[in-house]
C-alpha cells in the first residue's frame, strides 16, 4: 500500500505506468476505483502516461484527515500531494463530479503546471439548489436482469443510474458502491456543509486541451451549467451524451473511451509541437 503524508492527511494512492503524470481525482463518497475502472482501459493500448489515482480524505483508504472540514482544506491536501509526488513536474488532471470541482480549483492555483484537463460529469455549482438539472429518467432497462436484484439493490441502482442492465450494474457495484460503502459518513457530512471554495474559480482562461463529458440525463449536477464555461476553455470539447446520467463513464463506455483518447491525442500533439 502506498501512502503520501501531507499536512492534512495521509493520502492513499496507486501509481501505474511511466511517462507524463496524470492526476486522477474521483467524486464525493466513492474512492479511486471510480477513476481506475474507467481510465485504465484507455491505457491498455497507449503508453507514455503515468497514472496516479488518489483516495480523497474521508474516502477509500486515506487516513488521518480529521483536520479537514471544508473544500478549501480538501483542495490544499490534494495540491500538497501533487507537489510531494511529482515536485515541479507538469501534469494532466482528470476529475469526476466533485473531483472536477477540485480540478478547477487546482487550475485556479497552478494553471501553468497543467498540460490538459478532463472533466467527467463535473460539479460546476457546489450547492444542489443552485444547479440546473434534469429530472431523473431511466432510458434503458433490462427487465429480466433487474429481476435478479434484491429490493435494496434495485432501489439504489434505479436512483443513481439511467441505464439498468447487467454490465452497468456490475461496474456500478465494483467501481462506485465499493468505495461508497467504506466512506466516512460523518466526515463527509461535515465537508458538505462547507462544499464551496471560499474563493472564485474560473477567473481566467485555460488554453490547454480539455474536455467536458456531460450526461444528458444527469440529474445530480446536470449538463447546462458546464456549458457556461465554454469561453473559459478555448481548447475544450464539450460533449453532451444521451443515454448517460451521472455515471456516464459506465453507461456510455465506448463513447467515453473514444473521447478520452481523442483528448489525449490533442494533448500529445500540443506537447510534440513545442
Amino acid at each position: 500500500m502506498a501512502y503520501c503524508k501531507v499536512r492534512q492527511a495521509e493520502i492513499y494512492y496507486e501509481d501505474l505506468g511511466t511517462g507524463t503524470p496524470i492526476i486522477m481525482i474521483h467524486g464525493f463518497s466513492p474512492d479511486h476505483r471510480l477513476m481506475s475502472g474507467c481510465m485504465e482501459p484507455v491505457f491498455e493500448k497507449r503508453g507514455g502516461w503515468r497514472r496516479i489515482y488518489i483516495d480523497l480524505p474521508g474516502m477509500g483508504l486515506t487516513k488521518n484527515y480529521n483536520g479537514i472540514s471544508n473544500s478549501d482544506e480538501m483542495l490544499n491536501a490534494v495540491i500538497d500531494f501533487i507537489q510531494a509526488i511529482i515536485p515541479d513536474e507538469k501534469y494532466l488532471i482528470v476529475g469526476e463530479s466533485y473531483g472536477g470541482y477540485l480540478a478547477r480549483g487546482i487550475i485556479h492555483k497552478q494553471k501553468e503546471g497543467i498540460l490538459g484537463a478532463a472533466f467527467i460529469c463535473p460539479v460546476i455549482k457546489p450547492y444542489a439548489q443552485d444547479r440546473t438539472v434534469e429530472k431523473h429518467k431511466i432510458v434503458q432497462t433490462d427487465v429480466e436482469f433487474i429481476g435478479k436484484l434484491t429490493k435494496k439493490e434495485l432501489e439504489d441502482f434505479r436512483n443513481n443510474n439511467v441505464v439498468l442492465d447487467e454490465s452497468t450494474w456490475l461496474r456500478y457495484r465494483e467501481e462506485i458502491l465499493s468505495g461508497v460503502n467504506i466512506g466516512d459518513g460523518p466526515f463527509l457530512e461535515r465537508v458538505q456543509k462547507n462544499y464551496s471554495f471560499s474563493f472564485k474559480i474560473d477567473q481566467s482562461d485555460f488554453s490547454k486541451p480539455s474536455i467536458f463529458l456531460l450526461g444528458k440525463q444527469d440529474s445530480t449536477v446536470g449538463y447546462k451549467d458546464a456549458l457556461e464555461l465554454q469561453s473559459k476553455y478555448p481548447r475544450g470539447t464539450f460533449g453532451i451524451l444521451d443515454k448517460a446520467g451521472h455515471n456516464l463513464q459506465i453507461e456510455q463506455p465506448q463513447l467515453f473511451n473514444t473521447l478520452i483518447n481523442e483528448w489525449l491525442d490533442r494533448v500529445e500533439e500540443t506537447l510534440n509541437n513545442k
